[in-house]
């Protein structure tokens, strides 16, 4: 078998546009190929010329809140049809009903690592070991219940955390196999698991006591994000989150997501928005016997459907049966917002242009504001030409829910003020901005501490040191606790293996993924 490529993290947000932006072409099917139809405008991203000053001030710097207005996707009418067609064919699951089935369990502490020399967190989740050192499914954006709901309760499941992961290591589907850059062969196509690009999932994540022991535990499920299309035999079907075209190019990054009421807001580096709905979750094997290839609904041809949930290597629906690339729970695009503004920053590079739309590189949500608020940040690094640092701004969230007229950013936005860029995440509590800056996988990051004052973002205190790879932040309220997650695993020059924990020769638990909390209160003590 060749050698596949491996896509880092951190690639994936300064790469190609993202396509299949709410309803795209479709993949092929087995059963009969996607209808032509009218395609959703996507963002290109314009080799420009490098960026004077106009538009730039200084990090920290007051940017044009005008270029993060966002206008509701061209399909979401049409996207909301095929998704009431799929959800007449599909059973529903709630939230709580995936909860009480969640079939992994998270170590509530545990040895491994990504903090070295940095303080450690109040609290640390680890995941099972095939997900810490999964190099197929890569961490990014995390949210929660305190996202979701002002008194933190999603009915009796209890605290519930969600995170994002992106398929960074499958080449996907390609029609014309290139041996010498290690893409997969039609034959493996069809028959490994490991080349199939899946596009995005949804970890829901719950701290709950054991219904037979009475002891806490915390319990984790996955979910496939898709997104939906009629194809040419008139059948509703689903697909990855990704790549709407052949070759498969780089899909959704998830660099950031806000649960919020029912939606679930996913970043789309180059376009905006992903959105998607709780009450929305399909289950493809409701009698929770993978075995049984349990019998589904009938679309508008009045041809029953089963689920095959054990078949890894294909999704959506093939000669009337359905896949999930082995996933139980798949949860579909229900709409999406794009930005207005030309996208325009330089190809191959990690550079943003000062103005124009920027690059959704990751979400937070803002309850000590009134009204609650959504804020969007870039990662950029700076580079001759292109001095932004990154800009962020924030959007009334609830404005987000109507889908028929533009929202624009709230009257604010800034330059963050980071020296070298890097940001991977944000989040405000009161008059304080939160951001986590990666520096690399050989040193930690650094968690650092802003305010607003006369209109300029200025640094409050020295950086707080944090984990390898630090990734979203995410403000759970009723803890006073401020989450993120560690991107990076073990195996490989890049990752982690430099300046280990002489402890840990292998590596092994130096640099395996972690869940992480810290206390507000210690961070806002810190000097």
């Amino acid at each position: 078998m060749p050698t596949r490529r491996i896509r880092r993290a951190w690639l994936t947000a300064a790469a190609a546009a993202s396509l299949a932006f709410t309803g795209l072409a479709a993949p092929a099917q087995a059963e009969d190929a996607p209808q032509s139809w009218n395609q959703e405008p996507r963002t290109t991203e314009a080799t420009a010329a490098p960026f004077a000053a106009t538009g730039w001030t200084a990090p920290g710097g007051a940017a044009s809140p005008g270029d993060f207005t966002m206008a509701p996707g061209a399909l979401n009418a049409e996207t909301t049809k095929r998704v009431t067609r799929l959800d007449s064919v599909l059973p529903k699951s709630g939230v709580q009903n995936l909860l009480a089935g969640a079939n992994r369990t998270v170590q509530p502490w545990c040895s491994r690592d990504p903090f070295a020399t940095a303080p450690d967190p109040d609290i640390k989740y680890c995941l099972q070991s095939d997900d810490s050192t999964s190099q197929e499914w890569i961490p990014q954006g995390m949210t929660g219940v305190s996202d979701a709901k002002d008194n933190e309760l999603w009915g009796d499941a209890g605290n519930i955390q969600l995170f994002a992961s992106y398929d960074g290591w499958d080449p996907g589907r390609e029609t014309d196999p290139n041996p010498a850059t290690g893409d997969c062969t039609t034959a493996e196509l069809e028959a490994n698991d490991a080349c199939n690009q899946k596009g995005v999932r949804i970890t829901f994540v719950q701290s709950r006591t054991n219904p037979a022991t009475g002891s806490p535990e915390v319990k984790y499920r996955h979910v496939l994000l898709g997104w939906t299309y009629v194809n040419s035999a008139d059948h509703v079907s689903f697909d990855g989150l990704h790549a709407a075209e052949y070759p498969i190019q780089k899909g959704v990054h998830a660099g950031g997501i806000v649960w919020y009421g029912n939606y679930l807001y996913v970043a789309d580096t180059r376009n905006g928005l992903r959105v998607f709905d709780m009450r929305y979750i399909m289950d493809l094997d409701p009698d929770g016997d993978p075995s049984t290839h349990d019998a589904m609904g009938a679309d508008t041809d009045g041809v029953k459907t089963t689920a095959n949930v054990q078949d890894k290597t294909k999704v959506g629906r093939h000669d009337n049966v359905w896949y999930s690339f082995g996933y139980r729970y798949v949860m579909p695009q229900v709409a999406a917002w794009k930005f207005k503004a030309t996208q325009s920053n330089p190809q191959g590079s990690y550079a943003c242009v000062s103005t124009g739309a920027p690059k959704a590189s990751y979400i937070s949500l803002d309850r000590s504001a009134t009204p609650d608020r959504l804020l969007m940040g870039e990662y950029c690094r700076p580079q001759s030409g292109y001095p932004s640092t990154g800009r962020i701004a924030s959007y009334p969230v609830a404005a987000l829910e109507g889908r028929s007229a533009d929202v624009a950013a709230e009257g604010w936005a800034n330059y963050l003020p980071l020296t070298n860029g890097g940001a991977q995440g944000a989040a405000a509590v009161g008059g304080t901005l939160y951001v986590n800056e990666s520096k690399g996988t050989d040193e930690p990051g650094n968690l650092w501490r802003y305010a607003w004052n006369n209109g300029q973002l200025v640094q409050n205190g020295q950086a707080v040191k944090t984990a390898r790879g630090a990734e979203d932040l995410y403000v759970e309220r009723g803890t006073g606790r401020l989450w993120s997650l560690s991107e990076h695993r073990p195996g490989s020059a890049s990752d982690c293996t430099a300046n280990r924990d002489t402890s840990d020769p292998a590596g092994t638990d130096y640099c395996q993924r972690v869940l992480y909390g810290h206390k507000l209160s210690w961070l806002d003590g810190q000097p």
